[in-house]
């Protein structure tokens, strides 16, 4: 039986790269931020001169990335591509990228407030949403209906 936080935990996975689609979608489309109103001159501190770069980033590690792990913390399918890259042996894959998309996350903010030399409310929420994730994926439960009995690597 699958519990009720496996689902929080799958919520906030697709909820993060829905958006992560949408903003990055955004930035690729309109590099120079007129479609968000975001002018070019807050990238002077960053190593990019327009927001395409970020977008693609974006839209691919905090937004594709996210969406396509929804059916792997469902069915948990097997991968040997996948375990390769899982350093949780005991864990399924599908659990452990959720540990690393919140990683990235923290990384992609972290280096946004470098970047920019500021903070804003959204890196504060984003912030605390990758910190969720970490304690929904490393609630007893969700751990126990994604820890693997044999070892897969």
């Amino acid at each position: 039986m699958k519990p009720q936080t496996v689902n929080l935990l799958m919520f906030l996975i697709a909820f993060l790269g829905i958006g992560a689609i949408g903003g990055g979608g955004i930035l690729i489309i309109s590099p120079i931020g007129k479609l968000i109103g975001i002018p070019l001159s807050i990238l002077k501190h960053s190593p990019f001169h327009n927001f395409l770069i970020p977008g693609i980033i974006l839209f691919t590690v905090l937004g594709i990335a996210p969406c396509l792990l929804v059916y792997p913390l469902l069915k948990k399918p097997a991968s040997k591509l996948f375990v390769k890259l899982n350093v949780f042996y005991d864990m399924h894959w599908s659990w452990s990228f959720c540990i690393y998309v919140a990683f990235a996350l923290i990384i992609w903010i972290q280096a946004e407030m470098m970047y920019l030399q500021s903070v804003s409310w959204l890196h504060t929420f984003y912030m605390l949403y990758a910190i969720l994730i970490l304690i929904v994926a490393l609630l007893p439960n969700v751990r126990n209906f994604y820890k693997i009995k044999t070892i897969e690597k």
